[in-house]
């Protein structure tokens, strides 16, 4: 409740939360007045426990996990922040449960999240099953028109629907679209596209549409396919279309999904990573040699949504249950973040 005691209303009835403690000390403190619900992270959960002696009940335990988070939920509270979904994350159901749990809590408590979405594992599921070949060049899929067709299928119908199906399921609405719905992304053609097809860019982004679902509310998830002036679909990088439509709303945090832990100091290294680094930072190691393969079109979309005005960038690890509500909600982080 803020100063002004104005009643929050719960946006989501089937996230609910126990009664939190006064705030001290802040007077324009949030605070939830909701029925308890089970605990979604026992990452989060884990510093806390070692702050409490072993009698503390799981009801106190609760209580405390919100406490903790409340400045985070106050920093970030009416701020618009993409997601781009992939990985192991993806595939995994049981991870898969927890992200979309993770965008429903972040919503239910103020925040404004969109999710993209690609979906390359089960497009070449699809390929196979009809018996369409599987081709690449230089790390990018070959989409000729057989292809396209599937991979429109795929993402803006089959994978869509069922992302938007689960959000619905715990109590928020959720709305499926692709670039091409209300012109939301205008694209052209890749440089090398005699090589690789129906392979796109984002030639524009008009967020319109992406305002009004949100203002009335509702999640955004969005298929990384979009078409041409003419009409012609093209499959684009589902890190890209994250990157430039967090840019075109000016959001307050891009952060991208991967299966890797962050960005390393050391590749060969998993525990040498990098929690914080600046654009600056950025470019050395990529000129060092030190970021490379996968990692730098991932950082080099981060960087381009910094650049349009985007205030960070993270990639974490989406093989970490709750990685969402770890990089949001603490100062822990579930991966590397980029500043400006």
């Amino acid at each position: 409740m803020l100063a002004s005691k104005t009643q929050l209303v719960n946006p989501c009835p089937s996230l609910s939360f126990p009664p939190s403690p006064k705030p001290r000390n802040h007077p324009n403190s949030l605070t939830f007045f909701r029925p308890k619900c089970p605990p979604h992270s026992h990452s989060l959960s884990l510093s806390i426990k070692a702050q409490h002696p072993a009698h503390t009940t799981p009801g106190q335990l609760r209580v405390d996990i919100l406490s903790e988070s409340l400045p985070f939920i106050q920093k970030f509270r009416g701020k618009t922040i993409v997601v781009k979904y992939g990985g192991a994350a993806m595939k995994d159901e049981t991870l898969q449960a927890t992200v979309v749990r993770d965008l429903v809590l972040l919503a239910c408590v103020g925040l404004r999240p969109i999710l993209v979405h690609g979906g390359g594992p089960e497009i070449n599921l699809w390929l196979k099953r009809l018996n369409i070949e599987v081709n690449f060049h230089d790390g990018l899929r070959v989409t000729d028109a057989p292809t396209m067709e599937i991979v429109s299928m795929v993402l803006a119908g089959k994978v869509n629907k069922h992302l938007v199906s689960l959000i619905n399921r715990e109590g928020v609405k959720a709305i499926g679209l692709c670039g091409s719905d209300g012109e939301l992304i205008t694209a052209r053609p890749a440089p090398n596209a005699a090589k690789l097809g129906f392979v796109g860019e984002v030639a524009r982004v008009d967020p319109a549409i992406l305002r009004s679902i949100v203002d009335d509310g509702h999640i955004p998830v969005i298929a990384s396919v979009a078409s041409d002036g003419s009409g012609q679909q093209y499959n684009i990088n589902a890190d890209t279309v994250a990157g430039e439509i967090s840019a075109a709303l000016g959001a307050e945090k891009l952060i991208l999904l991967t299966d890797v832990a962050g960005i390393l100091e050391d590749r060969e290294d998993p525990s040498s990573l990098v929690k914080e680094i600046d654009i600056k930072g950025v470019k050395k190691m990529m000129e060092d040699g030190k970021i490379g393969g996968g990692m730098i079109p991932k950082v080099s979309c981060c960087v381009r949504s910094l650049a349009q005005g985007v205030r960070t960038a993270s990639i974490i690890d989406g093989r970490k249950p709750h990685s969402l509500l770890l990089e949001v909600l603490t100062d822990e982080g579930a991966g590397t973040m980029i500043t400006g």
